[in-house]
């Protein structure tokens, strides 16, 4: 018996590979792939692409993109995003242009760009535990304000915050975890000046400690500058976890 040659061996693997590529897409007559039947399939494909203006500079249009944003994501309606290499590639060449920068606390459940259904290159992120504004959070926002233009500048805290619960309990912490336990501090004071407790203390504290980050971000002389010529807004937010929605902080 004659042995394979190795010519025998590539013919197969060739008819192997072809076999399977059939197996894997059948053209139409047109020779277009056939869609699968999927219903979940067919319903992510009918989903639009999430698109917006390229340049925005009103800090109304940049507020309504967010709550628009932030209502898809609470009813489950999410669109499609842009995450291809030719948009990959062209943020890289053109550059990027975000119409907001979110200071957001750090905790896993609340990321932004997935709470206000945004895609690559929309919003500038400041994340730290807490939403604390500290001199280098300043700079950032500075930088995003002053180099990118952003229209509007949001404090987002949430319900339930590690960060201020931890400085509403107090007791003892290690490391650099009481720098940001002494930042939140002043909203503890001010907010046990009152009668609450539990939750509702917290609660408070962390609507206060929203409003002293924008306290501190009013303070830099370049945000002020922008503020002044009705350029920029900043408004302080809270998201709910469970509910998945926003409400305004005063």
């Amino acid at each position: 018996m004659t042995k394979p040659s190795i010519c025998n061996y590539a013919v197969l693997l060739v008819l192997a590979i072809a076999l399977g590529g059939c197996a894997m897409s059948i053209p139409n007559p047109d020779n277009s792939l056939l869609i699968p039947e999927d219903p979940s399939v067919q319903q992510a494909i009918s989903i639009p692409v999430y698109q917006r203006n390229e340049l925005v500079s009103s800090p109304e249009e940049a507020l309504q993109l967010l709550l628009e944003g932030n209502q898809r994501f609470k009813s489950g309606q999410i669109l499609n995003k842009d995450l291809s290499f030719t948009r990959r590639s062209e943020l890289l060449k053109k550059g990027q242009h975000p119409f907001a920068a979110i200071v957001s606390c750090s905790d896993s459940r609340v990321p932004p760009e997935l709470l206000f259904d945004q895609a690559l290159g929309d919003i500038f992120v400041i994340r730290v535990a807490g939403n604390i504004v500290t001199q280098a959070e300043l700079g950032s926002i500075e930088y995003a304000v002053e180099h990118f233009k952003v229209p509007l500048v949001m404090v987002l805290g949430h319900e339930g915050c590690g960060a201020v619960t931890a400085a509403v309990e107090g007791g003892e912490t290690h490391g650099s975890i009481s720098a940001i336990v002494n930042k939140i501090k002043p909203a503890v004071i001010e907010a046990k000046s009152g009668d609450l407790t539990g939750s509702a203390l917290i609660e408070k504290c962390s609507d206060l400690n929203i409003q002293n980050s924008l306290k501190d971000i009013i303070k830099s002389s370049i945000i002020k500058e922008y503020l002044e010529t009705k350029r920029l807004r900043i408004v302080g937010c809270k998201y709910d976890l469970d509910e998945g929605g926003i409400s305004f902080v005063d």
